[in-house]
């Protein structure tokens, strides 16, 4: 039996048409052959997620995004349709992540399963979805409290400039180059001090060798000398005097309480008029003597001669 040529021709656009569905769906990323899982998801800024990017769970890719429109519901939400081909099981609860592939990649998501004990996800089944901070965001969050900081540091120098620029004035500028110049003169003039002084010192290098020399002589005798004194018996020498102090000291004591001839002699007045009237009386033989030696030569001779006292004219 012949096919007519209408018959081939009506296969061949059936065939085509077949063809066509399979391919539009497989550049979209859904495989017709292939058991997989539609899932939905919600975000409110995809940049840089785009069809055919691959979904992961754990870092396995198990399927691909499929299709990204708005939700039509008048929030600004994108609606993230995607498929999973894997025949891994999660809950309903799980979170589809949104995440960075790259320095300079675009995103991908990656579903975060939950083993909560909760049904499982179906078709159709809308999972949460999640932002996962990129190294931007990172870098963004870290930069944005420095940039607060350097902002508060650039306002606080600027401000010390000022206040900087009010201080240093005409005339403190000149009063510091004053300052500085003289500052130079003076070290100017210790470097013409130095330079004497190791002249004067290279000029009277004998002298000041020959005074230290002295120096060290007068050492090593004060050395000797008090190496002599050392070993000199002073420690006896002290006891004596200590022995001699402590006599002095006993007779002083003696002489207080009146003890012996000479204390009796400072303490006892009687014997001290004795001695008074007996110097007196001796003044007054003494003076008479004067007067009259031959009444006191009659001693000499063998015959005695009666005394008799002479009255003194008056």
């Amino acid at each position: 039996m012949k096919i007519s040529k209408e018959v081939k021709t009506g296969i061949l656009v059936l065939s085509g048409i077949v063809l066509l569905y399979y391919g539009l769906n497989y550049l979209k990323g859904r495989d017709l052959f292939n058991s997989s899982l539609t899932f939905f998801t919600e975000y409110n800024n995809v940049e840089g997620l785009v069809p055919s990017t691959p979904v992961t769970i754990n870092g396995l890719s198990v399927g691909k995004v499929t299709n990204i429109d708005f939700k039509g519901d008048g929030s600004g939400k994108l609606l993230v349709k995607f498929i999973v081909d894997s025949e891994f099981e999660f809950s309903k609860n799980s979170k589809a992540e949104l995440y960075e592939t790259g320095l300079i990649g675009g995103k991908a998501i990656a579903i975060v399963p939950a083993f909560d004990g909760s049904e499982n996800a179906k078709e159709d089944d809308i999972l949460q979805g999640t932002i996962k901070a990129g190294l931007t965001d990172l870098v963004n969050q870290r930069l944005t409290p420095l940039q607060e900081k350097i902002e508060v540091m650039m306002v606080g120098a600027d401000s010390l400039l000022n206040n900087l620029n009010d201080v240093f004035d005409d005339k403190t500028k000149a009063n510091l180059r004053a300052s500085v110049a003289g500052i130079n003169d003076v070290i100017q003039n210790f470097k013409k001090t130095s330079s004497s002084l190791n002249t004067l010192m290279a000029n009277n290098e004998e002298k000041l060798n020959n005074t230290l020399s002295n120096v060290d002589k007068i050492s090593s005798n004060l050395s000797k000398t008090t190496q002599q004194l050392a070993n000199a018996n002073l420690e006896e020498t002290i006891k004596s005097l200590e022995t001699t102090i402590q006599n002095f000291n006993g007779i002083s004591d003696k002489l207080k309480n009146g003890e012996g001839s000479i204390g009796k002699l400072l303490h006892d007045d009687g014997l001290y008029n004795n001695i008074k009237g007996a110097t007196g009386e001796l003044e007054s033989l003494l003076n008479d003597i004067k007067l009259h030696p031959k009444r006191y030569f009659r001693i000499l001779s063998k015959k005695e001669i009666p005394y008799s006292e002479e009255k003194s004219n008056q």
